[in-house]
């Protein structure tokens, strides 16, 4: 199948410029100033703007095991639906990915049922290390080591575990990182204030900015002793920005972060009206914290933008601080809520599609997405930066079908999003006759003992 996007406006690689794009098959074959091609589809863009499809490096689609909460198919709908064209899905399921059979078992629900492309991380315990070891580099997105704030035995604070995977690893390692004991303790003291009650403001005091520092600066120096590619997630508090540099381009970099599109944009003051709506670990935190992460994103402190897609019932979120589970569904609405930034002035475009489609393709070494370039998988979304829209329970396209940005008014809206070519969304239309593809990564699979 052959699609021309013609009149549109590119975002791509630092340059907004008016050119045509001529999709055969599942890649771009030509950029230019006005093809013409009788046999392609012509999508017009007039008036629009054409970006590479985001990818989204940290979502939890919860199959198998929790999928009254979400499955595979029903999040990836979502995802391309806001111009998502790819996602990395975390291991954190029933049953974790903990094996390389386990692992492969949620690629072959991805095969059949996701309308976006997909990775999944290989999940880490304190007791998996040597399947941990066999994971492909080139097949699968990182290794997942959550040190701390999870669910089942995906907790690793073994230190003898962790330096084990960090000097053997030859790929990259993902990290959640909250320091537990500072939050046990932590936990202690308000429950002898408010017994089992507490105010959800109390969230970000609980799960503390030095909670969150002690682990990820343990991570950092850990990667800087055994020159680990490290990538740490969802940095949300302004100490932590300090423990990245901007010194070398991202290529280079071994170690990098992520900020999420929910600790760019929410703050405590809104635990008053939202409530468990917005309970997420790490905490979202303080209008401080929120302001450095934006600077830190803006001087490349921080590399990556992503959502932690994570959702739950509203049945399940409307439980007591304690009860309920922390976590928000964002995926279709990242895009939303970053050009609510830029028609804020805060952000370019340039810079939002830097952080959303290059840098994801760049700090992963996805192969051949990420960028709109002659040659590349065709992963595009068409966008409307005017367009008025307001989130609603009927445009929520999540399986747990709320929202913590309901009845927000945002303006831009995603109208076409292309995955490897395939038409998937076409104003508020899915076509779901093909399927997103597995992501491929060109890595240097070299093991620890032979890196520089």
């Amino acid at each position: 199948m052959k699609y021309l996007i013609k009149n549109g406006t590119i975002v791509n690689e630092g340059k907004i410029e008016q050119k045509d794009i001529l999709i055969d098959g599942n890649f771009i074959s030509r950029i230019d100033r006005d093809i013409s091609d009788v046999n392609a589809t012509v999508v017009d863009a007039s008036d629009k703007h054409v970006i590479p499809g985001i990818i989204d490096d940290q979502v939890h689609f919860r199959e198998p095991g929790l999928t009254h909460k979400a499955t595979i198919y029903t999040e990836a709908k979502a995802a391309v639906a806001g111009g998502v064209t790819s996602f990395m899905e975390m291991p954190n399921t029933k049953p974790a990915a903990l094996t390389q059979d386990l692992l492969e078992d949620k690629y072959r629900i991805a095969a059949t049922t996701s309308l976006a492309n997909y990775s999944f991380y290989m999940g880490t315990s304190n007791e998996n290390l040597e399947e941990v070891l066999k994971t492909n580099p080139s097949a699968v997105c990182g290794i997942k080591i959550f040190m701390g704030a999870s669910t089942g035995n995906m907790l690793v604070d073994n230190e003898k575990v962790l330096r084990n995977v960090f000097s053997r690893s030859p790929m990259l390692i993902a990290t959640h990182c909250e320091d537990e004991k500072t939050i046990r303790e932590n936990v202690t003291l308000y429950k002898e204030r408010y017994g089992e009650y507490v105010p959800l403001s109390c969230h970000p005091e609980i799960r503390s900015a030095e909670s969150c520092y002690l682990s990820s600066s343990f991570a950092v120096d850990l990667a800087k002793e055994y020159n680990t590619r490290l990538h740490i997630l969802h940095i949300s508090t302004e100490k932590e920005v300090g423990l990245f540099d901007s010194s070398k381009p991202l290529k280079d970099k071994r170690i990098t972060s992520e900020v999420c599109v929910h600790h760019l944009y929410f703050q405590q003051e809104d635990y008053a009206h939202l409530g468990a709506l917005i309970k997420c670990n790490p905490a979202i935190k303080y209008k401080t914290d929120k302001d450095a992460l934006l600077k830190g994103l803006l001087d490349d402190r921080l590399d990556v933008i992503a959502t932690d897609h994570a959702p739950h019932t509203l049945d399940e979120k409307q439980q007591s601080y304690f009860q309920a589970p922390a976590g928000l569904p964002l995926v279709q609405h990242a895009i939303n809520i970053m050009l609510d930034f830029y028609h804020h002035k805060k952000i370019t475009l340039e810079r939002i599609v830097e952080k959303m489609s290059h840098a994801p393709a760049v700090c992963f070494n996805v192969q051949q997405r990420g960028f709109l370039r002659e040659g590349y998988f065709a992963d595009i979304a068409v966008v409307d930066l005017h367009e008025v829209w307001k989130v609603e329970e009927s445009n929520i396209l999540y399986k747990c079908s709320w929202s913590p940005l309901e009845e927000r008014e945002f303006r831009g809206k995603v109208k076409q999003t292309f995955v490897s070519g395939h038409l998937a969304y076409n104003n508020g239309h899915f076509d779901e006759s093909q399927k997103g593809q597995r992501l491929l990564f060109e890595r240097n699979q070299t093991p620890y003992l032979d890196r520089a």
